[in-house]
């Protein structure tokens, strides 16, 4: 067999977040391996760091089964070209960034034809589902995750692991901006402020939003004083949220296109969807108090598979649980109105929380992009 002359490492990115995930990844792999190539599919961050892209990334940008379903066939063809495709190249390693549904396939399919593969961002085979744990055992030689509990679960079921740390810890300073943020928002440096995040998909808004409002009209009643800022995802979620306000007749809310982070930046409690944000809000130092809601069919089936106790991020990094969630029934205007007024009545409690999610943030500030490319690289000098 020819020696090879130039190193090749495959990336799979489906979607955005995996797309600054890979960006980060190749710059630090090309520390080691300079004159390596990158294929696969990559996204704009991906490709401006060199990356080779077989299709565009936005092929595999798709959710929920309606919208999978007409795509199936093109979906699958594209995983044979991919396939196809690295076992010719022979990478180093194939190296599968979140989007499980198609990444951890592509792997199974690669890892059968000799190919070391790796997954970045676990998917949340912890919480429901833990029986894809065998799948992923059988096809993947290194999983890389972002968050420590992660790592000990595959640990438990002996996969190979590495905790990386989180990016977003990188990313967000210890220490938040409060006044920067009030000042970029033109709030008052004095002012009580709430931010109010009912999510980011529609179905979210929809189902969050009245009770949110509601909410935030109980507090008012007693605070009439309180600022309240609202940050929309998207022009179609400000037009609903600007619907919503105006049907409740909260006139006076701030509602701001996209800057979450800096409207949390700004806040003194945040009341929020659970989801991703909620480590933002950690990484915040926010004292937070968590809604969600699904819809009566899904939510009998989610709550017979998910395995766990709680469901904001917050809760399940802290050393204990500290910020209230409020789920399906529970979720209410009077109990969300409630928690957030206790946050503000007990700023001892909030001094000892911004104490926990200082130590969780330090855990996971670890310098994401290599760390994972050291794991990588032990996993392909064979010294993992």
């Amino acid at each position: 067999m020819q020696a090879r002359t130039q190193p090749v490492f495959a990336l799979i990115a489906g979607e955005l977040s995996g797309d600054i995930l890979g960006a980060g990844l190749i710059r630090a792999l090309r520390e080691h391996y300079p004159d390596a190539r990158f294929i696969g599919v990559c996204g704009p961050q991906m490709q401006a760091e060199g990356g080779e892209s077989l299709f565009p990334m936005e092929r595999l940008s798709v959710m929920g089964i309606t919208e999978v379903l007409p795509r199936l066939p093109e979906l699958f063809r594209l995983r044979r070209q991919l396939v196809d495709t690295l076992t010719a190249e022979q990478p180093l390693a194939v190296i599968g960034i979140d989007s499980p549904d198609f990444t951890l396939s592509v792997a199974k399919r690669v890892h059968a034809r000799g190919l070391r593969t790796v997954h970045y961002v676990s998917p949340s085979v912890w919480a429901w589902r833990q029986g894809r744990i065998k799948g992923i055992r059988a096809s993947i030689d290194l999983m890389l995750t972002l968050l420590p509990f992660e790592a000990r679960f595959y640990e438990e079921h002996g996969v190979p692991v590495a905790f990386v740390g989180h990016p977003l810890a990188d990313m967000i300073p210890m220490t938040p901006d409060v006044a920067g943020a009030r000042d970029q928002l033109g709030l008052p440096q004095d002012a009580r402020v709430l931010a109010v995040l009912p999510g980011s998909r529609g179905g979210e808004v929809r189902q969050l939003l009245p009770d949110f409002l509601a909410a935030v009209r109980l507090l008012r009643a007693d605070q009439p004083a309180l600022k309240v800022v609202i940050p929309a995802a998207t022009p179609e979620r400000h037009a609903e949220i600007a619907a919503g306000l105006a049907a409740a007749g909260l006139t006076d809310v701030q509602l701001v296109d996209g800057q979450s982070r800096t409207v949390m930046a700004a806040a003194d409690v945040v009341l929020m969807a659970s989801g991703t944000a909620t480590l933002e809000g950690l990484l915040l130092k926010k004292p937070m108090v968590i809604g969600y809601r699904l819809g009566g069919v899904t939510y009998a089936i989610a709550s017979r598979l998910v395995k766990l106790d709680h469901v904001g991020l917050p809760n399940l990094l802290a050393s204990q649980p500290r910020i209230p969630e409020f789920i399906q029934d529970a979720m209410h205007p009077g109990a969300l109105a409630a928690a957030v007024q206790h946050w503000f009545d007990h700023p001892d409690e909030v001094a000892a929380l911004k104490d926990d999610f200082d130590a969780v943030h330090t855990q996971l500030r670890r310098d994401a992009s290599t760390h994972a490319a050291a794991a990588v690289r032990a996993l392909v000098e064979g010294t993992l």
